[in-house]
């Protein structure tokens, strides 16, 4: 079954300017956030200001991975430097998580003896924040589509989003009907949606930086599109991967029936044209075995079994007892 890989481009540049006016916009909300929430008493607006931190850090964070990534291979790092935008995505993603703990413990010590709260100055405050993160997201929003770099950003300012309105109703209710114990409990709440989106966004990165197969893509299906092909008997030693976020690769052992070996070449090409139509896959390494000299008993994942290699030495060294 075909896989659509294609994701939205935007001109790097553009992309980077987009990144700086969030980045400032971020940081002059997260000053006048801290400092209204201190007058004001609000614990909300100090986690909306904190949240809106963990933005900014996010943003430069970002920006940084982004100029990076964009460096050319060379021999230190032969595969390029497209990984980091990963490394960025889970910092961030890790940075929400610590965040999100630290909202719940202050908003639960705080539930405990509410404070006094100036309605006014959290509702106002939490108005502009809904613009700046509305505009935020925004800019970042075409963006997030082709880059899990910036979809961790997107996710960040759309939540923020999300917090003010909170922020804002429980600002409100304050003024009408002197809730104080509302101020705490959204930001409780505030808290557990940063860690939802952590918990379930931070899986990708973790399983691209432990070189995991990518996960739009069946394994099997490529094992049993390999077994397809004619002239291959069977495959071993597959090895599933992501080169970078939107690059998959794929080295395997293919063992070649002896009538088919003098069509060595034929079979490659056919084997690659059947991965990247199916499957996207345009890097692949192969290495090729005649049917009567192929490995045997040969694991279908990973390099194989570490006891058999070890029983496999032991008998081929005279030496070893």
């Amino acid at each position: 079954m075909p896989h659509d890989h294609s994701h939205g481009h935007i001109d790097p540049q553009s992309g980077d300017r987009r990144v700086s006016i969030a980045i400032w916009a971020n940081g002059i909300l997260t000053v006048a956030q801290i400092a209204g929430g201190i007058l004001s008493g609000s614990l909300a607006l100090i986690a909306d200001a904190l949240h809106n931190f963990s933005d900014k850090a996010s943003l430069v964070i970002a920006f940084a991975a982004r100029k990076i990534s964009r460096r050319p291979p060379d021999e230190r790092m032969t595969f390029g430097y497209g990984r980091i935008e990963i490394v960025a995505a889970l910092i961030n993603y890790t940075t929400l998580i610590l965040v999100g703990f630290y909202l719940i413990y202050e908003g639960g010590m705080r539930m405990i003896d509410p404070p006094q709260v100036q309605g006014w100055t959290v509702v106002i405050l939490g108005g502009v924040a809904l613009a700046v993160d509305t505009l935020t997201a925004m800019l970042t929003y075409s963006m997030q589509k082709g880059s899990v770099n910036i979809r961790a950003l997107f996710l960040h300012n759309l939540s923020d989003a999300l917090a003010s309105v909170a922020v804002i109703i429980g600002g409100t209710l304050i003024i009408l009907y002197d809730m104080r114990w509302v101020d705490p409990a959204i930001t409780i709440g505030i808290a557990l949606y940063i860690l939802y989106l952590a918990f379930t966004e931070i899986g990708n990165p973790v399983r691209t930086l432990m070189l995991g197969s990518p996960p739009e893509i069946d394994g099997g299906d490529v094992v049993k599109t390999l077994r397809g092909v004619e002239g291959v008997g069977d495959v071993h030693h597959v090895h599933l991967w992501q080169m970078q976020e939107h690059e998959a690769a794929l080295d395997c052992h293919v063992v070649v029936t002896a009538d088919d070996w003098s069509r060595l070449e034929d079979i490659k090409n056919e084997i690659k044209d059947r991965l990247n139509d199916q499957f996207g896959i345009t890097h692949s390494t192969l290495e090729f075995e005649h049917e009567n000299r192929a490995h045997e008993n040969a694991d279908l994942y990973g390099h194989g079994n570490p006891e058999k290699q070890e029983e496999d030495h032991v008998h081929r060294d005279p030496n070893k007892s």
